[in-house]
């Protein structure tokens, strides 16, 4: 299984349009793309919102991810999330606990 942590700054006053376009959009379908969430977090006094997402496809997280960007369905979504994002920031992390 690869991960892949998320955080986002959201632009100030936008948090809840962002969660509604994340939850009717996004989530459904990176599930619909065989992505799976560790979970998805909005972080209290800030206006950020940090999720990790998880792919185990034997053809690995970035074919995947560059799939789901490349799909019809995301193109069309609206609203996008992206619009309400400052700044993203993503990185792919690796556990350090022993299995």
């Amino acid at each position: 299984m690869e991960y892949q942590l998320r955080q986002y700054r959201i632009r100030a006053g936008s948090m809840d349009a962002f969660l509604e376009a994340w939850l009717r959009g996004v989530y459904p379908l990176r599930r619909k793309f065989g992505f799976t969430f560790a979970g998805a977090w909005r972080v209290d006094g800030a206006d950020e919102f940090v999720w990790i997402i998880g792919y185990d496809g034997p053809d690995g997280f970035a074919a995947a991810d560059k799939r789901y960007y490349e799909s019809d369905e995301r193109k069309r979504m609206t609203p996008d999330p992206a619009r309400y994002i400052e700044r993203p920031v993503s990185a792919m992390i690796k556990s350090v606990l022993p299995e």
